[in-house]
């Protein structure tokens, strides 16, 4: 795909444009640009940088009333080596450099978590308290497959506990081989499952790997070339995820694709409320007290927690939501919305 040549060519052509006839440069620079994409579009038809390019081509045109008849410019020779700082240079496997390259600003991004009862974060900024017995996906799309399987707290409790999580890295031409990576409780593995700790042996193969932060207890994925990074813990008997997904990404889905508790949190009907009901294992007084040890400040984490105490007995998952509350504090990209209060 020679979409970054197209982009390069399109950038040199508007870089210095001043003066009366800047507009219909522009729009010749434009339909040269457009040209150039349609004449890669078959070996680029998967690629995200691509579909880009188009819509920004057609937004643009419309912006500056560019006919889309007309001259275009002739191509700009190309140097006989590439600049080692220029974008000819620049790896197609770093989502963020390509990205802040075409549209001249880093991309956004979003966070989502799932952790202890299982409690959820979505994208948006939404919380809730799952009862979802079974296997669920938290997300489904372009890039990556992520599903969470719960079973109860403890016998015959309406509570449940993330047990096991699969991720499936979707195979990407120029940069990985599908990568599945799989926890369950005290198997929290720094590897993928057929034993690799990276994308494998593509030139991009390096844009995805696995590092151990906490041997069997908590591992972070780096997936560059999609802009993404994924922690996985094990807090007493619970697995929890964390995600900090490029927005590109993270909204790169179709209708099908509809059940993503990272996008739309819990159904409806398994929802739950937070405050802790009837006789739990440990009283509400002390679960607050080890909790407010961990997460001094009263916010969703930190009625999670209380919950979460209460309902198990496990005095280990204060530190579910404390892992939790500082995932969102490395991934969130607005600081402000670190704590949510309801």
């Amino acid at each position: 795909c020679k979409i970054l040549r197209c982009n390069s060519e399109y950038v040199a052509a508007t870089l210095h444009l001043r003066g009366p006839n800047r507009d219909s440069a522009f729009c010749t620079a434009l339909r040269s640009y457009s040209l150039c994409t349609r004449r890669t579009a078959r070996t680029c038809r998967g690629d995200l940088a691509f579909h880009s390019a188009v819509h920004g081509i057609e937004d643009l045109m419309i912006q500056n009333n560019c006919s889309k008849e007309g001259p275009t410019a002739l191509p700009r020779p190309r140097p006989p080596a590439p600049n080692p700082h220029g974008f000819e240079s620049l790896d197609i496997c770093d989502y963020e450099r390509s990205f802040l390259y075409k549209h001249g600003r880093p991309p956004s991004f979003q966070h989502c978590a799932a952790f202890g009862d299982p409690h959820i974060r979505t994208f948006h900024d939404d919380f809730h308290t799952c009862r979802v017995e079974g296997s669920w996906p938290l997300l489904d799309n372009d890039y990556l497959f992520v599903q969470a399987t719960s079973s109860p707290v403890t016998e015959g409790s309406n509570a449940t506990v993330t047990s096991k999580l699969t991720i499936i890295f979707k195979n990407m031409k120029e940069c990985i081989d599908q990568k599945v990576y799989q926890a369950e409780l005290d198997n929290v593995p720094a590897a993928f499952q057929d034993g690799s700790v990276n994308g494998g042996a593509r030139p991009g193969g390096s844009s995805l790997a696995i590092r151990e932060r906490s041997p069997g207890r908590h591992v972070e994925i780096r997936a560059s070339y999609i802009g993404t990074t994924i922690a996985v813990r094990q807090a007493g008997r619970q697995l929890s995820f964390s995600i900090r997904a490029a927005e590109e990404v993270a909204r790169s889905f179709t209708e099908e694709q509809d059940l993503q508790l990272c996008v739309g949190g819990c159904p409806h009907s398994q929802r739950m409320s937070r405050s802790p009901r009837g006789r739990g294992r440990v009283p509400a007084d002390t679960a607050r007290a080890l909790c407010r040890e961990m997460l001094p400040v009263e916010d969703v984490y930190f009625q999670s927690c209380v919950f979460d105490v209460v309902t198990s007995g496990d005095t280990n998952f204060t530190m579910a939501a404390h892992g939790a509350l500082e995932d969102a504090r490395l991934f969130l990209p607005n600081a402000e919305k670190l704590h949510i209060f309801q």
